[in-house]
């Protein structure tokens, strides 16, 4: 039995890894005043994430904090503890307002709005 155990274990610890290493799944919309990204991160309370926006590079950190008595417990874990990801944004962001317009968290989903610079001109056709 503590042998498949430990296996079970292994499966766990790749899987998380492969999550934290691999970006979260994210879709992003985009119309002429701002850019809509929601990503998929499960397990996380508001309070661990962390957000910032640097020019057109947007960064979320987010670390579980683990309870002691839980983690003694756990025989499986592929959700992922830490997320660290820089993700450079498809868009121009207006430069001095660097700014996340609104964030939500709920159900493990977090969905951003940022505004953009709306680039070139719509060319009517005749």
């Amino acid at each position: 039995m503590g042998l498949v155990k430990d296996v079970i274990k292994e499966i766990g610890n790749k899987s998380r890894e492969f999550y934290e290493f691999v970006l979260p799944p994210m879709d992003m919309y985009l119309n002429d005043k701002n850019i809509k990204i929601v990503i998929d991160i499960p397990g996380f309370t508001k309070n661990e994430i962390d957000l910032s926006l640097c020019g057109d590079i947007l960064s979320i950190n987010a670390k579980k904090t683990t309870d002691e008595k839980e983690s003694k417990s756990l025989i499986s874990n592929q959700r992922p503890n830490v997320i660290d990801k820089k993700i450079r944004l498809p868009v121009e962001i207006k430069q001095g307002e660097e700014k996340i317009e609104s964030a939500k968290y709920e159900n493990g989903i977090l969905t951003l709005i940022i505004p953009v610079i709306k680039k070139g001109k719509d060319i009517p056709i005749e």
